[in-house]
């Protein structure tokens, strides 16, 4: 199989870190706001749909699960897509789908036709703007890449405030079908967000790359991809579990309704500055090198802050939990990506990113159920959190431990210019010998940085 992807220059063309780049960034900021935040904002509609179609709220729920399946799950679809026809094709006609899933549903007489349509369809148009929108922002930016993650991570609590509410709002006036139909109308800007995505061009004529495999597999030939996809399949398991349970939780506890609600809030609202200031922080020329390091600590803080929550007994220790957990759960989300794209490169990203939201697809729609299925049997939310944590400590100990234990110096590439001397050479020391912190750091920043790409180096790729 062959394809050039479309919206990849030729070789040799530099990461602009900026100028239209910002455009680009606003563009995944959008996408990733409406692909997090709609399969939870859905959910205010539960209660009218249960109403009118006669189910249980187990049934609508089917509604969420379906999206962030969809989303997860066709994954490797969307690499072949953009390996095949490129990002802005891709993303014009995922705007469409995800628009016309919504609109659909609007007009649907059974609870069977809104899976396939608010579902389905709606799910799959996400996916299909989700992934490349990152793939792009690879593309443009560079140096500033980690912050950029950052910020582009932010849309999701952001747009999660902002469609929660307004959601309410369409309901109580148009009711759900009304509603549906405006929230489509309100996804055709993912086709707005598309066009920002313009394809990056050389000055001149150049070599152009040659062709690649429309969904490469030789990635798990990677071992710092293996690794990487295995932790965070663990770590999926129990990250998304918190936030499902963490408002029956308070309720259990005696807690209101309209407080036990302001818990996501709360969460919410601290994720937002969470997830810039860990971009910002991951882009620091001495912190990035050690980018693996500063997510598997973020992991690390999150499970830590999953078993700390299982002690909380009251609803002041209910807010303290979902500060912290806001804070490392921001720090995941701004990582996770730029992770990624250091471990694999601008070139393989495309297929990496498929693949891996493939195998984390299982763990979604294993996680929070096994969660529940806990809490049936023991009617103690103690057990579900303690449950979370140790799965999330787990995948953080495995990405630690896998990439001090995997580690391997890779040799640089020989430079005319900086050539040693035959003296040089002789008092060089014995290959085998203990490789100096220093000498570490001074062949990170030797490497230069290729098209928006890391290169691999000692702490991003094992």
């Amino acid at each position: 199989m062959g394809g050039a992807v479309v919206d990849e220059g030729p070789t040799g063309v530099k990461a602009p870190d900026g100028g239209w780049g910002w455009a680009v960034l606003l563009g995944c900021f959008v996408i990733t706001g409406f692909s997090y935040a709609f399969p939870k904002a859905v959910s205010v509609f539960f209660k009218e749909l249960i109403r009118e179609f006669g189910i249980g709220y187990s049934d609508t729920a089917w509604i969420s699960s379906i999206l962030l399946a969809m989303l997860y799950g066709t994954g490797p679809l969307c690499s072949v897509c953009v390996n095949r026809f490129g990002c802005r094709p891709v993303m014009l006609v995922g705007g469409l789908f995800a628009s016309l899933g919504m609109v659909a549903a609007s007009f649907c007489g059974s609870i069977i036709q809104v899976y396939l349509t608010a579902g389905v369809i709606t799910g799959l148009g996400l996916a299909l703007n989700f992934q490349p929108s990152l793939i792009m922002l690879n593309h443009y930016f560079s140096q500033r890449r980690p912050m950029a993650n950052g910020l582009a991570a932010a849309g999701s609590p952001v747009f999660l405030c902002a469609l929660s509410p307004l959601g309410q709002l369409l309901q109580d006036r148009y009711g759900w079908r009304g509603g549906f139909l405006i929230l489509g109308g309100l996804l055709l800007n993912c086709c707005v967000c598309a066009a920002l995505m313009r394809p990056l061009a050389a000055g001149g004529s150049g070599p152009r790359r040659p062709s690649r495999r429309l969904l490469d597999l030789s990635v798990f030939r990677d071992r710092g991809f293996v690794l990487y996809a295995a932790a965070t399949s663990v770590m999926v398991l129990g990250l998304f579990v918190p936030p499902v349970f963490v408002v029956s939780y308070a309720k259990d506890l005696g807690v209101p309704d309209t407080q036990a609600a302001f818990l996501l809030t709360v969460l919410g609202f601290i994720d937002i500055f969470a997830r810039p200031a860990a971009g910002f922080v991951a882009g620091l020329r001495k912190v990035r090198p050690y980018s693996v390091y500063l997510f598997s600590f973020s992991i690390f803080f999150n499970g830590l802050a999953d078993l700390a929550g299982s002690t909380a007994g009251d609803y002041g220790g209910l807010v303290v939990f979902c500060i912290f957990f806001g804070i490392s759960y921001g720090m995941v989300g701004a990582l996770q990506f730029e992770v990624l794209m250091a471990i694999v490169g601008t070139h393989k990203f495309s297929s990496a990113i498929g693949l891996v939201l493939l195998l984390e697809a299982v763990a979604v729609l294993i996680g929070p159920p096994s969660g529940g299925k806990l809490l049936d049997a023991t009617h103690v939310y103690k057990y579900v959190f303690l449950l979370a944590g140790a799965e999330v400590v787990t995948s953080s100990l495995i990405l630690l431990l896998g990439n001090l234990l995997c580690i391997r110096k890779k040799p640089k590439e020989p430079q005319p210019e900086a050539a040693a001397t035959e003296d040089e050479k002789l008092h060089k020391p014995p290959a085998d010998a203990g490789v100096d912190s220093r000498e570490v750091e001074h062949f990170l920043k030797a490497e230069p940085e290729k098209n928006g790409e890391v290169v691999h180096t000692p702490e991003t790729s094992v």
